[in-house]
C-alpha cells in the first residue's frame, strides 16, 4: 500500500497503528476525530500541526524512546507539519506520569546538554529538513503567577488524585508535592501555544494529553488536540517496559551487531508489538508478517531476523545491518567467533573474577560469580568454574553466547 496514495480511512488506520488508550470507546472517539480533522485539512489544503514533547532526562535514547518519533515520522510521510518539542522547562519540574514517587529535578545544565543529544538522535527517525525544533521554555518561562492561577482554575484536585500514580502515593500517605500537579498544566499549555491538531505521547501520558490538554485548549478558546496515545515498548525480556536502569534496553547509538543480537534475544511473543511500534512497516505488511508466523509459513527465527534487519537498518543503514546479520549467523548458528573483538591485556596475579570485571565483560563481581555458577564463562571453549583461581592465560574469553574478548 503506497503511503502517498492512501485514502483518508487508510491514513487513519496507519496513524492509529500501535495506539492504546485502555478503553476502546476512547480509541474509537480519537480515531473519528482524527478522520474529521484530516478531512478538514484536506479541504482547507493545509497540513495538520503535530507534535510530541520530550523531556531530556538522560543523554542517550533507546528504542522505547523512538516509538513516538516513529509516529511523528508517519505524519511527516503524509505531508503534515511536525514539531519536536524539547521540554527544557518541564524537565525542571519532572513528569510524575509513569512514576509512583517524586522524580528528581534536573539542573538547567543537564537539561540543555541532554536536549541537544535528543534532537541529534531523533534525526535517525525524523526527516531533519521537515522537523521543527522548539523549546517550551520559550513560553512557559514567561507565565506569571496570575496566569498560573487562571490555568489551574480549570481543574480540581480530585481529577489529579484519581490518577493511578498519585492515588497509590496518597493511599500510602506518601508526599505528593504541589508542583507535580503543574506538569499536566504546562503540557496542556504547550499544546495550546503550538496550536496543535495532534499530540502524540506514551500511554503514561493519557491524562496529560486526552484530559488536561484538551480541557485547557477548549477553555482557552481553541479546538482541542487529538491525542494519539502509543503503547509502551517492552524491553528485551518482552515483559517490562524498556528501561536502561533495568538493563533490558536497546540503545539506538550502540554497535549494530549488539543491537541485532539483542533484537534476536526478544521472546517470540514480543515480535508483534516491536513490528507495530518501531519499524517502518505499514499495517498491511505487519498483518502479513503476523499471519505468516501464525500459519507456520514463516519460522519464528526467520521472522525475528527480518525484524532485527529492519530495525538495525533504520539506525545504522543496510550495510551495517547485513554485516550484523552475517556475524550473528556465523557466531550463533555456526558456533563461530566474531571476526573482530576487543582485546584485554592480562596482568600478573589476576583471578578469573578480576579479568571478568576489569575487562568490562560483566557489570560487577557479583554478576561475574552468577555467570560462573551458570557455566556461562569459557576460555577457548574451556569452562571456567572457580572465580578465585588464577586466570589460565591467553585466549578468547566468552561470556554467554554474545560477548567475546581476546585475552593477550
Amino acid at each position: 500500500m503506497s503511503k502517498k496514495k492512501m485514502t483518508i480511512d487508510e491514513q487513519v488506520t496507519y496513524l492509529m497503528q500501535g495506539a492504546e488508550y485502555g478503553d476502546e470507546q476512547v480509541k474509537k472517539a480519537m480515531a473519528e476525530e482524527l478522520k474529521t480533522r484530516l478531512l478538514e485539512a484536506e479541504k482547507e489544503k493545509r497540513p495538520l500541526k503535530v507534535y510530541c514533547g520530550y523531556d531530556p532526562t538522560a543523554p542517550d535514547l533507546h528504542l522505547g524512546h523512538t516509538v513516538t518519533m516513529r509516529k511523528l515520522s508517519q505524519f511527516q510521510e503524509l505531508g503534515h507539519e511536525v514539531t519536536f518539542l524539547i521540554g527544557d522547562f518541564t524537565s525542571l519540574v519532572g513528569d510524575p506520569s509513569d512514576k509512583d514517587k517524586l522524580r528528581p529535578r534536573l539542573s538547567p545544565e543537564q537539561v540543555a546538554q541532554n536536549g541537544q543529544t535528543y534532537a541529534e538522535q531523533s534525526f535517525k527517525v525524523l526527516d531533519p529538513e521537515k522537523t521543527i525544533i522548539r523549546h517550551n521554555a520559550e513560553w512557559l518561562s514567561k507565565l506569571t503567577f496570575e496566569d498560573l492561577i487562571h490555568l489551574s482554575s480549570n481543574f480540581t484536585v480530585g481529577q489529579f488524585l484519581t490518577r493511578d500514580n498519585f492515588a497509590k502515593r496518597f493511599q500510602k500517605n506518601e508526599a505528593i508535592y504541589l508542583h507535580e500537579f503543574y506538569y499536566a498544566l504546562m503540557q496542556g499549555y504547550d499544546a495550546y501555544t503550538l496550536d496543535a491538531d495532534v499530540q502524540i505521547g506514551g500511554s503514561d501520558q493519557l491524562f496529560n494529553i486526552v484530559t488536561a490538554a484538551r480541557k485547557l485548549m477548549t477553555a482557552l478558546g481553541k479546538k482541542p488536540n487529538i491525542g494519539i496515545i502509543m503503547s509502551i515498548l517492552p524491553g528485551t525480556d518482552g515483559e517490562i517496559r524498556m528501561s536502561k536502569s533495568l538493563g533490558n534496553d536497546i540503545p539506538i547509538t550502540g554497535d549494530p551487531k549488539d543491537m541485532y543480537g539483542k533484537l534476536m534475544s526478544i521472546p517470540d511473543k514480543a515480535m508483534g508489538v516491536f513490528s507495530r511500534l518501531v519499524t517502518r512497516w505499514t499495517p498491511d505488511e505487519i498483518s502479513e508478517f503476523e499471519t505468516k508466523i501464525s500459519s507456520g509459513d514463516l519460522h519464528p527465527k526467520e521472522a525475528k531476523m527480518s525484524l532485527a534487519r529492519e530495525i538495525v537498518t533504520i539506525y545504522h543503514g543496510p550495510d551495517d545491518a547485513e554485516h550484523a546479520e552475517a556475524e550473528f549467523v556465523r557466531v550463533f548458528q555456526e558456533q563461530g567467533q566474531p571476526d573482530e573483538m576487543a582485546e584485554y591485556k592480562l596482568q600478573k596475579g589476576q583471578t578469573v573474577l578480576d579479568v571478568l570485571q576489569d575487562s568490562g565483560l560483566t557489570k560487577s563481581r557479583s554478576d561475574a560469580r552468577r555467570l560462573i555458577e551458570q557455566s556461562a564463562i569459557r576460555l577457548d571453549e574451556q569452562k571456567l568454574v572457580d572465580p578465585h583461581a588464577d586466570f589460565p592465560g591467553k585466549g578468547v574469553l566468552q561470556v554467554g553466547k554474545r560477548r567475546f574478548i581476546k585475552i593477550i
